[in-house]
Parts: structure tokens; sequence; C-alpha cells
């Protein structure tokens, strides 16, 4: 070997760590070095309800995205209507897969954006936790029943269940997420709720917008339901190709599968169609975010929350994304077999909240009020919380005499 060779080999062992040193773990500034002025940066957050000592070896936002993932309500999203009751088949998508598909969409757009990445798959895997059983069916009927009770809303369901429903630490009751978590989660909010929830329902009252992490996890979640329940359609047969042709982000994306894949047909052709609609939105979005983000330079966070909307589509591709929802409304989501299991589905949630209201003994007892003017509360949070099964076995439960 050369002296040259030894020496310089013998300058690249040196700078490498020593076998027996401790290496210490990196610091939040560290792991978010990356993110740009207007990114939410975790050290920088407006913390928690109740002080926690900080995090090792992850940031407050990465703590946030692990206790959601840990929680019961997110295990619960996996037998959790998205437009098919779970037990009418294996392939369609469930609040649980909807989420993560969000999630994965949100990531992408981040990343591409060098906003926080572990903030805005935190927001998008909770997003969905106050969720009734027998998705927008579900939520309608226990809001009817809760009409005279303050009403029902599943963002402010989600908000409940991270503050407040989920048992699984000693110091304080739900998962004590940070602020900017929470903020992302409330996508909603009526004037009188935002009066009520102090600082996370400010912006609701001076017209501010949430961080950007929240905003790409709101459109996230409309391009992962919008596409996938284009394939969930298809699949099921309530939905044709040739219905299809009238839209035309549908059909501009299916006639380039087929001129570049001309064998395929089928499932994969379906499957080569939505991916390209999706990859699509998402360059749109990123490409229009990014020219909003440099006419716009904010400096900071709180800059982003005084700006105008920045994170949104072309208006080329916002109008075929809103073709394609109405599309969805009027043949997928108003299809008769649809209609049929969301008139079952206010059957059954109906049912079961008239009967625990005529006689709340027939609840379990962490359900049951001292207070009476409570009590209708916790009769939403108890059937909320319930998968689609479950809610069908408690209802059977109640009203349907077994011979056995």
């Amino acid at each position: 070997m050369s002296e040259r060779a030894d020496s310089t080999q013998s300058s690249a062992i040196s700078r490498e760590p020593n076998a027996g040193a401790i290496v210490s773990p990196p610091t939040a500034e560290m792991l978010e070095a990356h993110l740009a002025p207007y990114a939410a940066h975790s050290a920088l957050s407006r913390g928690r309800r109740f002080p926690e000592a900080p995090p090792s070896a992850r940031t407050e936002f990465q703590r946030d995205r692990d206790r959601i993932v840990h929680s019961t309500a997110f295990r619960r999203l996996e037998y959790k209507t998205q437009v098919f009751v779970n037990h009418e088949g294996d392939l369609f998508r469930t609040r649980l897969t909807h989420s993560l598909e969000v999630a994965q969409i949100a990531r992408s757009v981040a990343r591409n954006l060098r906003v926080n990445e572990d903030l805005v798959e935190a927001i998008s895997l909770a997003h969905d936790l106050g969720h009734t059983p027998f998705g927008h069916a579900g939520q309608d009927a226990l809001n009817e029943c809760m009409r005279e009770h303050g009403g029902f809303e599943h963002n402010l369901q989600s908000l409940a269940v991270v503050d407040e429903l989920e048992e699984h630490y000693g110091g304080f009751n739900g998962l004590n997420l940070c602020f900017e978590t929470r903020e992302g989660i409330l996508k909603h909010c009526s004037r009188d709720n935002a009066l009520q929830l102090g600082e996370l329902g400010e912006r609701f009252l001076t017209s501010k917008r949430p961080s950007l992490e929240a905003q790409i996890a709101n459109i996230a979640d409309e391009i992962a339901y919008n596409n996938h329940d284009v394939d969930d359609g298809l699949r099921s047969g309530l939905l044709t190709i040739d219905q299809l042709a009238q839209v035309e982000l549908w059909q501009t994306h299916f006639a380039h599968a087929k001129r570049e894949h001309p064998q395929l047909d089928g499932r994969r052709l379906v499957h080569e169609t939505v991916r390209r609609m999706i990859n699509t939105l998402i360059v749109d979005l990123i490409e229009t975010t990014r020219r909003n983000l440099a006419e716009c330079a904010p400096q900071s966070l709180e800059a982003v929350r005084t700006a105008p909307a920045l994170v949104t589509h072309s208006g080329a591709v916002a109008a075929q994304a809103a073709e394609l929802k109405r599309f969805l409304f009027r043949n997928l989501y108003r299809h008769y077999r649809v209609m049929r299991m969301a008139s079952k589905a206010r059957r059954v949630i109906g049912g079961l909240f008239e009967a625990f209201s005529e006689d709340p003994r027939l609840l379990p007892p962490a359900y049951l009020a001292e207070n009476e003017a409570v009590q209708p509360r916790l009769i939403a949070h108890y059937i909320a919380g319930m998968t689609d099964r479950y809610a069908l076995k408690e209802y059977q439960r109640l009203f349907v005499i077994n011979d056995n």
C-alpha cells in the first residue's frame, strides 16, 4: 500500500465514531434541520395540554404519530365503513386503509415542500378517529339523534377521542397531543363550537389558516377518497367504465393508459388509470403550492396562518377534481344499493340511541352519567366508537330475540 493511500485510509478511520463511544441521540433541531422556515417545527410547538418531559430520539410530532398508531380508536378503523360496509367484501377500503392512503399522499407532498412529514402524517392518521360506524350515513343519523343536544360532527369527535376518550396514560385522559396536531384534526368547526374551544378554535373566528401540514392533510384526504372510491365503485360493479367516460380526469388518463399499454384490460387497466389520476393531482398540488409559496414568501408558520390558502390545485385541475366528486355523489354515493345500506345504518344508529336514551341502564357502566344532562353525549361517544359489526351485534342483542 502506498504511503498516500495508507495516510488516506488512516484519516478516514479517524473520522469514524469510536466503536466504544456512546452516540447521543439527535435533537429535534437536528431531525428537522432540513425544513423550510414556513414549516411547523416541533421545537416551536405551542405545546401539550398537560406538560410532559421532551421525548428522546424522536420529535414531539413523531411522538404524536406514534401515540395515534397505538390508540384503540385507530385499530377500530379497520372495521369502519369508507363507502362499503366491512362485511360486503374483503377488498374494499375501510377507514383504516383510507387513513393510511391519506398519510402516504400527504407525506409525499410534505417532503416536496420541505414541511414537517411527521406532523402531516399524525394529522392524516388521526383525521377519521371520530367517525361513526357506517360512514357518513352513520354520522348523519347520529347528528339527527343529537340535534337537541349539541349535534354530532366527526371532526369534533376525533378531537374528543384524542383529548378525552382514549385511556392509555396515567397522567391524563386522551393522548395529550401537540396543539398543531389537534389543530390539524379539527378541519371544520361552527362558530358556537369554536367559542368553546378557546385557542384551538380561534382561527375559525378570525379567518386564519392552519399550518401548511394541516392544509396538505386536508387535500390529501380528498385526493385519496375520490380516486379510491372510483376503484372500489368499479370493483363493486356499482360504477362502469362507460359511465366514467363522462369524467374528464378519468377519460384523459384512461385513454393514455390504453395507448401506452394496449394489451391491458380489466383490473390492471383500472389500476393504471387510477394511479395516473392520483399522480396528476399530487404533482399539480405540489407545483401550484410552490408557486403560491414563492408569491407569498412566508417566513414563518405565523405568516402562513395570516396568508390566503397556500396549498391548492391549479384552476384547471381543481375543476376536474370537482367534476369527479360530483360524479361520485350522483352515481356511487346515491346508488340504490349504497342508499339501502345507508337506510339500514340510520335504523341501527337511531334504534341504539333511542334504546339507550330510554333506559341508560342498558349501557356499559363507563357510559352511565351521574348528570342526566350529559347522558346523551356519553351515548353518542359509545355509538361513535363502535365498529360496523359491533353496532350490528349490539342492535341484535337489544332487538332480536334469539331462540338458542
